[in-house]
């Protein structure tokens, strides 16, 4: 059984910043290529961010790149999301999701292509 736990979101101004992390149980971390999600309120699921087995090739949508950074630590089976400049557009509940993998430098960026999910974290960004 694989388990995927968030943390690290919460109430943050506009312009400020916050790291998720997201930490796997139950299976070998670096099988597992990642993503991270959000979802607003009333809004479908969009991908944020996605990286490959080996850490090496990272995906990002128009909105988080320049301003988000996606890694992971295969020695501590997380994978992190740094957020910085947010903007009240960024609020949303923030998921973490992985998907067996066999390809080293591949990632995924439809929420179809998971296999696990984690609850999510809460990020609020006021004005």
């Amino acid at each position: 059984q694989v388990q995927l736990v968030e943390s690290g979101g919460g109430l943050v101004q506009a312009g400020g910043s916050l790291r998720l992390s997201c930490t796997v149980s139950g299976r070998t971390f670096n099988n597992y290529a990642m993503g991270w999600f959000r979802q607003a309120l009333g809004r479908e699921r969009e991908i944020v961010a996605a990286i490959d087995r080996s850490g090496g090739n990272t995906y990002y949508t128009n909105s988080a790149r320049g301003r988000f950074t996606i890694s992971r630590d295969n020695v501590k089976n997380t994978v992190y999301l740094q957020m910085s400049s947010l903007e009240p557009e960024d609020t949303a509940v923030y998921h973490c999701a992985a998907r067996n993998s066999d390809y080293l430098r591949g990632y995924y960026v439809t929420s179809n292509s998971y296999d696990y999910w984690g609850q999510g974290t809460q990020v609020t960004v006021s004005s």
